[in-house]
């Protein structure tokens, strides 16, 4: 691949990712109302989306061993009371990420 295809690819990418963050702005400015689909969406769909993460990384959990899916339930524990006791779902997120990192690569 030469050069200048690799800038152009890049310039494109970067052109339609500010596209698709300025571009609500511009559609629901502040002199009309949102409509109630979308506020309807925003409400309900990062719960979503958290589901649907949540059973991406537990699908594989192999109940043949338990390295196989006591590291997941532990961390998955460890994210849940993380989030009920200090309701940062950044701070239980990362935590229970290098809490199963820790789990699988030095005890498990």
């Amino acid at each position: 691949m030469n050069e200048a295809y690799i800038w152009l690819t890049v310039a494109a990418i970067a052109l339609v990712t500010a596209a698709i963050r300025f571009l609500p702005f511009a559609v629901f400015n502040g002199g009309r109302k949102t409509p109630r689909l979308i506020e309807k969406l925003g409400g309900t769909l990062p719960y979503a989306i958290m589901g649907m993460l949540v059973v991406y990384c537990l699908k594989d959990m192999r109940f043949t061993a338990i390295e196989g899916f006591l590291p997941q339930l532990i961390s998955c524990a460890v994210v849940g009371i993380l989030y009920l006791w200090r309701r940062n779902k950044l701070l239980s997120i990362v935590t229970g990420t290098v809490c199963y990192m820790l789990l699988v690569q030095l005890v498990f």
